[in-house]
């Protein structure tokens, strides 16, 4: 009976103890901002990022004019170059702070340093209308539509958590619509 007793006793300063104890949340807990995060990492806006990649191909890109209809709160661009030659490429990233599955991304890159994917993950096959093929491609977090222009090679990716929502048939748009500005200059 004294055992319970003091067991009571010692659950009862424990309980005071821990309800007394006030956690301070400091500024350090809180994450950057995406525009603090990513410069860090090496984006910058998509403009810089499109203008470094054709004065080292010294050849113009035509980016989408269309992106899937989600809400973003940030955009950015990152020209990689690791100097081998192999790896240069374009990354396109539209992103959304307090939605993390709303997440597309455009990656371009010389078709002579194309990335194969293997047959066992395309879900379907598009014809663009321009005539090319488009591949939708299920891959680990990311759904994709792989597809080749102008002697890039294009990689729409969206993530899989709205991949119902913004599916192949509105990446083909996306996709569609490249080259759409360029062409309407020559008509007028």
């Amino acid at each position: 009976m004294m055992g319970m007793k003091y067991c009571a006793i010692l659950l009862s300063i424990m309980g005071m103890l821990s309800s007394s104890i006030i956690v301070h949340a400091e500024s350090e807990d809180t994450p950057e901002p995406f525009e603090v995060i990513y410069p860090e990492i090496g984006y910058t806006t998509i403009d810089e990022a499109v203008s470094e990649f054709e004065k080292y191909f010294k050849e113009d890109v035509q980016l989408p004019t269309r992106i899937p209809p989600i809400p973003f709160t940030h955009a950015f661009g990152r020209y990689s170059n690791l100097k081998d030659g192999m790896n240069v490429s374009l990354e396109v990233k539209y992103i959304h702070d307090m939605k993390p599955e709303n997440h597309f991304k455009i990656d371009v890159r010389s078709i002579k340093n194309k990335i194969q994917f293997r047959d066992t993950l395309i879900l379907n096959t598009y014809v663009l209308r321009n005539g090319n093929k488009a591949e939708y491609i299920s891959h680990t977090h990311f759904n994709l539509l792989v597809f080749e222009q102008n002697n890039w090679q294009y990689i729409l990716s969206v993530d899989k958590r709205i991949a119902e929502e913004i599916n192949g048939d509105v990446l083909t748009s996306i996709a569609n619509s490249i080259g759409v500005l360029a062409e309407n200059k020559k008509i007028h």
